[in-house]
């Protein structure tokens, strides 16, 4: 099943709505260059944490096409391939590469606060 909303600043609308907060999701030594973790939101949205060449990105830890924890999929340079029926994503944009997924990800502003990996999640 895909995740229940799509989180965006704007709002799901398109129009302002919602708020955003910092949440820190894991110490940045958790995930070395070429690896990815997931993390979680209050113990229950899970955000997958990646680290490409030393830059972090973050995205939603569910595949959009079909409930499938992306943290058991593949990367390759700037994209998630999941492993459950091959749908790529950008890791950049979120957007769907390959089908089955025609929905993109949900891709979180991440910054780095003190050695931990910090994102903003809207709600």
């Amino acid at each position: 099943m895909p995740p229940a909303r799509r989180q965006s600043p704007e709002g799901a609308d398109g129009g302002v709505g919602g708020m955003t907060r910092r949440v820190d999701l894991m110490g940045i030594d958790e995930v070395p260059d070429g690896t990815m973790k997931m993390g979680w939101v209050d113990g229950v949205e899970q955000v997958l944490v990646i680290n490409v060449a030393g830059e972090l990105k973050a995205v939603q830890g569910v595949c959009s096409h079909e409930y499938f924890e992306l943290d058991k999929g593949f990367l390759t340079d700037d994209t998630l391939t999941c492993a459950l029926h091959l749908s790529r994503f950008d890791l950049e944009s979120g957007d769907p590469l390959d089908p089955p997924a025609d929905e993109p990800l949900i891709v979180y502003p991440v910054s780095i606060e003190d050695g931990r990996v910090v994102i903003e999640f809207w709600e």
